[in-house]
């Protein structure tokens, strides 16, 4: 067995399991070790059976004074047992583990680790683990993974495959130059791999963290490096002779730009009349109007008969996009052909949308990852728009731009990276930056509350209802998890539901969704006829119903702040005032200091810097922003230094030997050629 063997070569893995591992992008025993945790969780201190006073995940100590109990059903078999003290007690529920009940002794002290639940006025913990006071101890002083899966697949099944995939297959290579693993003081990376799923304690954890992390900065801005030099001087193939549609559209919209709209515009036009091709990153923070820039420059294009085409990271957001700009032709009487392709079209409407994007040598063609596959082919593509650029990795993008003959490319970001942080990652780029947003938009009305608050908040949503408004509940986690204390969408709709017992019509979405299920729900949002709509972060990019005011957001500590910032951006954008209500469940001093910044402040660039100086080398645990650039593990907020350390160590190894030739760096370059491969096959 090794890193490029199916997953079905681990013992235990079968047709069934090979789905679901498929599912989360594991197809090989490599792919298991990449799947790295999204948390970990530290064994709490035990309690005895009267101190639980509320639901949650416990670990309950005490003796079981009589012999647990048998039952047979049609379906399964129960066991069930009881943990009791002077001043309370928790049922013990096992389904289909009848051997629990002989693994249990009469009067012998066990702890049971698990989720609590309240059933009538008896606490019940159902599947907990076992174990004795000894074992107990030992793991506590262990940090316990927890990974990202799918309906199926349980966090034992994952933590089991990749224990077992680590004794079967032979350490990896190290091809990280020696010299610059001295320089920086990091570990070797077979036990940067291992501690980073099975950590020792907490100084491992770290000092593993922090090596894959600088991986992953540095071979992103190597390859990113060696390829500027092929870019600088690719000649402008896509000139542009008119300009008179730019002024009929200003003159027709119904605001005027802000002076950051115009200053982005104008050096954007600067560049497609320079005798290169353009390569620019237009950052603005939500809702700032670069939709409206973007329009321009593809109405420009389309003008010079230059196609142009931009790529959105979701279904939704792509046919609002469609939307958007088909209304804008018709407005601005622009006989434009604005042609949508997207992965749930049918086959017919992709074959209509094939022979558009081949007939219409001027279109605005709009659409999501599908605009890159095979099948795509255009005509005269001048223009390429990557829009939330954070959400596609680097290789998405190009392939994209490779889809025409040298084009223009733009690409678009909502995420507030501070300069010198956003010239290392787009150092191919140059930059344009929307620091302002449209006079007309009301700055949000922020609050970060405890859990006791929900009532309030359930109450003032039912208000900004019954004004005609729409509110969003944004939760952590897409269903109950035994691992994690956090709030999830399957439950909270549920909880919603019963509160408002009826007067509200609650809608449900989540990431795991099918396109058409997500698009069906949207629409629905959109018109109004869903008032409150529970999800997880999948609104968070570009999502734009004006008539929603209110956002909730449960567990706002598990959020990194320009996440938050992100999501609140979904309100507000109509002319009614919005409302952002954070609860906060930690209620410590950090999370309230983290959240006190997004309290005082909607500009989303003094977040960013703010959220910067706060982060400790330990703090990352339910920070990580969402999906920035596609790393994997690594944070560009919070690994703001090793970001910077990673690339000053690029340029000092590329001044020493540019193509890497040289004898000591010929497995990082052996490397980095087979990871530009797999990035190829996108």
């Amino acid at each position: 067995m090794n890193l490029e063997s199916p997953i079905t070569e681990v013992k235990g893995i079968g047709a069934k399991t090979e789905k679901l591992m498929n599912k989360i992008g594991v197809y090989t025993v490599g792919d298991i070790l990449l799947h790295y945790p999204r948390d970990y969780v530290r064994f709490k201190e035990p309690l005895s059976a009267g101190e639980i006073t509320q639901e949650g995940i416990y670990a309950v100590i005490g003796k079981i004074t009589s012999a647990p109990v048998l039952k047979r059903t049609n379906r399964m078999e129960i066991v069930q047992a009881k943990v009791r003290d002077t001043a309370g007690s928790v049922e013990l529920i096992w389904f289909r583990m009848p051997y629990v009940r002989s693994q249990l002794k009469s009067q012998e002290t066990y702890i049971f680790y698990g989720k609590v639940k309240q059933k009538g006025r008896q606490f019940c913990m159902e599947q907990p683990q076992i174990y004795t006071t000894e074992q107990y101890q030992q793991k506590m002083q262990t940090l316990q993974p927890v990974y990202a899966r799918t309906d199926g697949l349980s966090n034992q099944m994952i933590t089991k495959t990749i224990l077992q995939a680590f004794e079967e297959i032979s350490l990896s290579y190290e091809y990280l130059p020696e010299e610059i693993r001295k320089k920086e003081g990091l570990c070797e990376y077979n036990f940067a791999i291992r501690q980073i799923h099975f950590p020792e304690n907490m100084e491992s954890l770290t000092i593993a963290r922090k090596r894959l992390v600088f991986d992953e900065f540095f071979l992103f801005i190597l390859n990113m490096q060696m390829q500027k030099e092929k870019k600088i001087m690719i000649p402008n193939d896509f000139p542009i002779e008119n300009e008179t549609v730019i002024p009929y559209i200003l003159s027709h919209l119904p605001y005027s730009l802000t002076k950051a709209q115009k200053k982005c515009f104008d050096e954007i036009l600067t560049d497609m009349k320079k005798g290169t091709a353009m390569q620019r990153l237009v950052q603005g923070d939500v809702g700032s109007g670069k939709t409206i820039v973007a329009f321009l420059c593809m109405a420009l294009m389309g003008e010079n008969g230059h196609q142009s085409a931009l790529m959105a990271p979701t279904e939704v957001l792509a046919r609002q996009h469609y939307e958007t700009f088909m209304g804008m032709c018709e407005r601005f009487s622009l006989d434009r052909k604005v042609i949508l392709l997207t992965g749930s079209l049918t086959a017919k409407e992709k074959r209509r949308a094939y022979e558009d994007m081949q007939m219409y040598q001027d279109a605005m063609i709009i659409g999501t990852q599908a605009l890159i596959q095979e099948k795509a082919i255009y005509q005269n593509l001048g223009l390429v728009i990557t829009d939330e650029q954070h959400r596609f990795g680097v290789r998405q993008r190009e392939k994209l731009a490779e889809k025409g003959l040298h084009p223009h490319v733009l690409v678009m970001s909502a995420t507030p990276i501070p300069r010198t942080l956003a010239i290392i990652i787009y150092g191919d780029m140059d930059i344009s930056v929307i620091d302002e947003v449209p006079a007309k938009r009301l700055p949000n009305k922020n609050c970060v509350v405890g859990t006791s608050y929900r009532k309030t908040a359930y109450e003032f949503i039912r208000k900004e209802v019954q004004k005609g408004h729409q509110a969003y509940v944004i939760c952590p986690l897409v269903e109950e998890s035994e691992e994690l204390e956090a709030e999830n969408v399957t439950d909270y709709t549920k909880k919603l539901e019963a509160y408002y017992g009826g007067g509200l019509t609650i809608g449900c979405l989540n990431g795991k969704m099918k396109p058409a299920e997500k698009n069906k729900v949207m629409d629905a949002f959109a018109a109004n006829e869903i008032q409150v709509l529970v999800s997880t972060t999948v609104v968070e990019v570009g999502v734009n119903v004006p008539n929603a005011t209110v956002m909730m957001i449960e567990n706002a500590e598990r959020f990194g702040l320009a996440q938050l910032h992100q999501l609140r951006g979904r309100v507000g954008r109509g002319d009614a005032q919005s409302y952002c209500i954070m609860v906060d469940h930690a209620q410590s001093k950090e999370s309230k200091k983290r959240l006190d910044i997004l309290n005082r402040s909607n500009d989303g660039f003094f977040i960013a810097r703010e959220d910067l100086k706060l982060r400790g080398p330990g703090d990352f645990f339910g920070i990580r922003q969402s999906g920035d650039m596609a790393f994997q593990i690594a944070d560009i907020y919070q690994d703001a230094d090793v970001l910077k350390r990673a690339a000053d160590a690029v340029k000092e190894l590329l001044l020493k030997d540019s193509m890497l030739e040289k004898e000591e760096h010929r497995k990082l370059a052996a490397f980095v050629e087979s990871t530009m491969k797999e990035q190829m096959n996108l």
